[in-house]
C-alpha cells in the first residue's frame, strides 16, 4: 500500500507500508528540506494505525535517521553507512529480550536453531536432534511472517509435533526482530532469487548483540545447502558476522550436513513439489507422521473446495 505526493502535476514523493514496515519514503530533492518527509511520515504511520498496526519499523539510510528520530522512531540495528533498521518504540526490543531471558537455562554450550519448516521434515527433526545432542541446551524459534506456503500457526503446530520427545529444547514464538520483513525481507524472496546482504547483516546484528545475550546463546545450528546457492552464501555470511571479533560475545556456527533418502538431501522444498504432485509415498519418506497427516488433510481440503 502506498502513498504518493504531487506538486503541480507531477511526482514529488512517495513512501509504502508493507505488513508492519514502513519503506520507500522517497521526496523530490529540489524540495528537500520543506519538510514534506514528515508530512508523508505522518501520512503513513496514520494510515498504518487506521489498519491495526502499530508495532512499526523502517528502513533508513543513517544519514536520515535524526529525520525519523524527530517522529519517534529509535534505531535499533545498523549496516555500516548503508542502511538502518528504525522502530517507534525506545523500549520494545528491550521488553522483548527481557521476556527471551526468562528462560535462560544454566550450561556452557546453549545453541540456537532459527527454523522456518515450510513444512516440517524429517531433516528438520534430525538437526533438532544433532544440534541438542551437541550443547547444553537449544533454543529453537520458529520465523513468524506468513510469506510461506504454510501459515505460521500450522508450522509451529508441526513443529511442536516433530520434536516430541526430544530433550534439552524450548520452542519459541516468532518474533518481529528474526528473519522477519522488518528485519530480512529478502529472505522471504529467495525463490527469486533475491538474497539482500545489508539486509542479512541487520538481522544477524541483531541476533548476536540482543537476542543472544538474553539466553546466552554459544552457538547457532545450520543445515548446510546443497541445493539453495542464495541460502549456502547466507550461511556464509552468517558464519563471518556471527564469529567474527566485536563488542558482543561470538557465536559459534556449526553446520551439519543434511541427511539424504532416496538420492536426494531432505528438504522442505522437496516436499512442496511432491505434495503438489500428490505422490504421497515419496512424502511419506520425508516428514513425521504429523505432516504427512496435515499435508494429506490439506490436499482434501483443497480438492473439496476447488
Amino acid at each position: 500500500m502506498a502513498i504518493i505526493a504531487e506538486y503541480q502535476q507531477r511526482l514529488v514523493g512517495c513512501g509504502a507500508i508493507a505488513g508492519n514496515v514502513l519503506k520507500c519514503i522517497a521526496i523530490d530533492p529540489s524540495l528537500q528540506g520543506e519538510g514534506l518527509s514528515l508530512k508523508l511520515l505522518t501520512e503513513l504511520l496514520t494510515l498504518a494505525y487506521e489498519l491495526g498496526r502499530s508495532e512499526l519499523f523502517l528502513f533508513t539510510k543513517p544519514c536520515n535517521a535524526a529525520l525519523f528520530s524527530g517522529a519517534g522512531f529509535w534505531p535499533i540495528a545498523q549496516a555500516g553507512d548503508r542502511a538502518v533498521l528504525m522502530e517507534n518504540s525506545r523500549e520494545r526490543l528491550t521488553r522483548y529480550c527481557r521476556q527471551l531471558a526468562m528462560y535462560r537455562q544454566p550450561g556452557r554450550k546453549i545453541g540456537a536453531i532459527v527454523m522456518n519448516a515450510n513444512p516440517f521434515t524429517l531433516g528438520h527433526r534430525w538437526l533438532v536432534e544433532q544440534a541438542a545432542s551437541q550443547c547444553d541446551w537449544l533454543h529453537l524459534f520458529v520465523v513468524k511472517e506468513d510469506a510461506s506456503c504454510f501459515s505460521y500457526h500450522d508450522r509451529f503446530k508441526l513443529i511442536e509435533q516433530g520434536i516430541t520427545g526430544i530433550d534439552k529444547v524450548t520452542l519459541h514464538p516468532g518474533s518481529a526482530y528474526l528473519i522477519s520483513r522488518a528485519t530480512f525481507p529478502g529472505y522471504f524472496l529467495k525463490e527469486q532469487g533475491v538474497v539482500d546482504d545489508c539486509h542479512s547483516q541487520i538481522d544477524l546484528q541483531l541476533f548476536r548483540e540482543r537476542l543472544a545475550p538474553a539466553l546466552q546463546i554459544t552457538q547457532r545450528f545450520v543445515g548446510t545447502e546443497p541445493l539453495c546457492p542464495l541460502t549456502r552464501n547466507y550461511n556464509q555470511r552468517m558464519k563471518s558476522l556471527l564469529e567474527a571479533p566485536g563488542d558482543a560475545p561470538p557465536i559459534e556456527v556449526v553446520e551439519l550436513a543434511r541427511i539424504e533418502k532416496n538420492g536426494g538431501p531432505v528438504s522442505a522444498s522437496r516436499v512442496r513439489e511432491l505434495y503438489r504432485q500428490r505422490n504421497w509415498q515419496a512424502v511419506a519418506a520425508l516428514v513425521p507422521p504429523g505432516t504427512l497427516s496435515f499435508l494429506m488433510q490439506l490436499a482434501e481440503s483443497e480438492h473439496q473446495t476447488a
